[in-house]
């Protein structure tokens, strides 16, 4: 029997998130006899529990293909993780009367860690409502720091946005170090996975050029060797150029810049590791210095995202389609790379009681013995994510951008109150 589908976006969005979306809805209309509609959640599974559901079916095929080169999230994105089963049931039989209203039998959630969890309890439904369900999480974060698959769609292009920005930046600092800046340092997202810092590593042509101390969150920071190693940098070059990971913990455990203000997933929000570390080479070393924060440009800078990315996104909202009408139920369609010498990769399913709540962090072979810089072996894992271009059309000099109808689904049932 036919059945909708419902696809939704969640957590931090990325410049190719919606290059999926957009491959989940194509190829969801080569299975007609199998799936009816393709529904996108209002802001992620929210979209499911309010009953605010948009028909991709009134968007042209022009405006879906658009995606593919859009950034952000198309269709609304959240920071919502369900409480299990046990703690809180009504918003599982909410999404069973909405599944049930809507004839929604396939379910596709495109996030990271947090959005994996969810999507393994709702692939639960099924035992514990009897309700069936194919629930299929699509793996995004430019955190990259899900377990099981090689890398994560997302990543590959922020990474190729720090390596560029770290580069073109230390070209900048150099050329006015010898009567202005000395110190540079710009604060990269990764809370506890080092995998963003350590991208920028990709900028160097050789070892003599920057970055030339990268922080990362797997390694405690160490004030006196820090400081110690900005001063010997200077001294050899005559400037420093600093990636740090937003994670980076002191001796004790605690984030170097952290708020009191929690996100919807319960996280620390972060934010303040540049203007920390400034401080400190100013007050100890009383050189001048400018400090920068990535933050959003890094995950949307679409101009710049990587081809072979750009790849992963597409593929891995293919394969969900597949995997669903195949009966497939509590997976994620993950990449493989190939152990040849040239860069290929595939893609199968991997369980989500593997992937939910497991955090992937840099491995020990991948940081140098210093702890303020990454291996031979880093740089080569690294460096075919960011391989090739996949320019936007540009219109009146900046990137075009088509606009979406976002048409919603008349609701049948009462509004839901949390």
């Amino acid at each position: 029997m036919k059945k909708n589908a419902f696809y939704a976006q969640s957590g931090g969005v990325t410049s190719v998130i919606n290059a999926t979306a957009a491959s989940v809805i194509l190829e969801s209309k080569k299975y007609k006899s199998k799936i009816g509609k393709v529904y996108a959640g209002k802001n992620g599974i929210l979209g499911a529990l309010k009953e605010e559901l948009i028909d991709t079916s009134k968007e042209s095929k022009s405006a879906i293909n658009s995606l593919k080169s859009t950034p952000g999230g198309a269709f609304g994105s959240c920071r919502f993780k369900l409480k299990s089963f046990e703690e809180n049931k009504k918003e599982y039989i909410r999404l069973v009367e909405v599944f049930k209203a809507h004839n929604i039998g396939y379910f596709f959630y495109n996030g990271g860690n947090d959005s994996a969890d969810t999507a393994y309890k709702v692939s639960q439904i099924s035992k514990k409502l009897c309700y069936p369900i194919n629930c299929i999480a699509i793996p995004k974060t430019v955190d990259n720091d899900l377990a099981e698959t090689d890398c994560c769609p997302g990543f590959g292009s922020a990474a190729k946005y720090i390596a560029t920005s770290t580069m073109e930046a230390s070209l900048d600092v150099a050329s006015m170090s010898e009567t202005s800046t000395k110190v540079f340092i710009l604060e990269v997202m990764g809370r506890h996975a080092g995998w963003m810092a350590a991208s920028s590593a990709l900028a160097r042509i050789d070892q003599k050029d920057a970055p030339h101390i990268i922080l990362l969150p797997e390694i405690r920071f160490n004030q006196i060797k820090f400081l110690n190693k900005v001063k010997d940098v200077v001294k050899k070059n005559g400037y420093c150029v600093i990636v740090a990971s937003e994670g980076v913990k002191n001796s004790k455990g605690k984030f170097l810049a952290e708020s009191d203000r929690k996100d919807a997933f319960g996280h620390s929000q972060l934010g303040g590791v540049a203007p920390y570390l400034a401080g400190l080479i100013s007050q100890k070393l009383n050189l001048k210095n400018h400090w920068a924060v990535s933050d959003y440009l890094q995950r949307s800078a679409r101009h710049i995202s990587s081809k072979t990315d750009l790849l992963h996104a597409e593929a891995v909202g293919v394969h969900a389609v597949r995997y669903a009408i195949k009966g497939l139920n509590g997976v994620m369609p993950i990449i493989v790379r190939s152990k040849s010498e040239k860069y290929s990769w595939k893609i199968i399913p991997a369980p989500l009681s593997k992937i939910a709540n497991v955090e992937k962090k840099l491995p020990n072979s991948f940081i140098s013995k210093d702890g303020f810089d990454v291996t031979a072996k880093a740089i080569k894992y690294l460096k075919p994510l960011i391989q090739g271009e996949a320019y936007p059309k540009f219109k009146n000099g900046i990137p075009h951008s088509q606009k979406l109808k976002l048409v919603e689904v008349k609701k049948k049932l009462p509004n839901w109150k949390d």
